[in-house]
This record gives C-alpha cells, structure tokens and sequence, in this order.
C-alpha cells in the first residue's frame, strides 16, 4: 500500500496530521506492507527566505488583531498538537519560505523513503518543537546529515534549483487532484483524505482500501460434489 502525503513543513496541522497516521498505522494489521512517500506543498509560496517576524506576528497582521491576536490562534493549534504528545512553539517559529526545505526532502527520497520521513519528522520537529528556521541552510544541513544524507550533495542541491521541478510537479499533481490545502493524504492513488482526520478515519480508509486491493474469494457451494484427499464424494 502507497501513502503519498501533500504537506508543508511549517503547516501545523501537517504535524498533527503525520501523528494521527502514526496512529492509525499503529492499529493497521497491514502496516508492514504501507509505503510512505512525501510530497512538496508550499502553504505561501511568497514568503521571506530571510525572517522577518514570527508566525504569531505574521498571523496578526495578515488577521487582524496584531501579535496578541495571532498568538491566540497559535494557542489554540498549540493546544491541539499537546493532545498528540506534540509540544509545539508554534508562536515563536519564523515565517519563512519552505522551498529549499523541500528540494532537500526530494533528495532524501532519492536515497529511499524511509530516508524521506526521518528528514520530514526532523524537519517538523525543528521547526515546531524548537522554533528553528527551516529556510536557513545550516538548520537543513543539521537535519539531513541526522538522517545520513550525504553533505557534499546537501551543499550542492542548496546551491542550486536542483528538484525544484520535482516539488512543482508535486504541486501541479495536488491541483490536479482537488487539494487546495494540505495535510492531503492519498492511499494507493484511489483514496484521498483531506485535513488532519481522526485516527479512526485514517484507519478506516487503509482497512477499505487494503480490502479493495485484496478482494476474498467468495465460494459458492459446498463439497458433497467434490474430490479431495480423502478421495471422492461417491
């Protein structure tokens, strides 16, 4: 089974979202056979590569309200999150621009998709948990060689536009597909959930679509008319 998940990095509910699946998965008979794949989503394609303010004064001012305003609505996510074990400093992580975060993530799954979700997750984390700037390259260094990248092509990727028609393609594909936000989860390219969904929904998803890709023979009849080893009903 294929999971391809349409998220962001700075996306809040992207993290909540990823732990809810881990949920699920975790109560999954078939979690062994599920392959994760993650795809490029850019939440604000025109953000700053260089911060400028925090995501509680970005939320203030594009809302209304000012800081205090935006960090009420930070407190609210933040509250959500802690029921999943996540302890987020939402309210304090930098409004920046994700794209070289997620050429970085196209690199990693060059090297295997269990590379890919270790980077996703220390991504995540550094930017949620501890506030990190994600669009600074020595934070994606740190993060990359954490999950064994290898540095010299972290460098080179980072200096250049390599994969960045990789994650457009991501993008065009999550348009083609309806999505108009992320998280944006797809299962074996046949069922699509939307949003950071309760356990149970994911859970119920993977059990349709693990039963639709492995239909049971249904038989009909019984064995009265029949041979077997025992020989034949006579």
């Amino acid at each position: 089974m294929l999971i391809e998940i349409w998220s962001d990095v700075v996306c809040p509910w992207c993290y909540i979202g990823k732990r809810r699946l881990e949920t699920a998965l975790g109560e999954f008979a078939h979690a062994d056979d599920v392959e994760i794949v993650y795809r490029s989503f850019q939440l604000d394609p025109s953000a700053p590569l260089e911060a400028t303010e925090t995501i509680a004064e970005a939320l203030g001012r594009k809302y209304g309200g000012g800081t205090a305003a935006g960090q009420q609505m930070v407190d609210r996510v933040e509250a959500v999150a802690a029921e999943e074990g996540l302890l987020f400093r939402f309210g304090q992580a930098q409004h920046v621009a994700t794209v070289d975060a997620h050429r970085v993530l196209h690199l990693a799954l060059e090297q295997g998709r269990e590379t890919q979700v270790a980077l996703k997750e220390e991504l995540l984390a550094a930017y949620f948990l501890r506030a990190d700037n994600v669009a600074d390259h020595d934070v994606l260094r740190a993060a990359a060689a954490k999950v064994g990248l290898d540095a010299r092509r972290v460098d080179e990727v980072l200096a250049s536009q390599e994969y960045a028609d990789a994650m457009e393609a991501d993008i065009r594909q999550a348009a083609a597909y309806g999505a108009t936000g992320v998280p944006f989860f797809v299962v074996d390219r046949a069922y699509g959930i939307s949003g950071a969904q309760p356990a149970e929904t994911f859970l119920q998803v993977l059990d349709q679509a693990w039963t639709a890709a492995h239909p049971q023979l249904q038989t009909v009849g019984g064995g009265d008319d029949a041979c077997g080893p025992d020989g034949c009903a006579l």
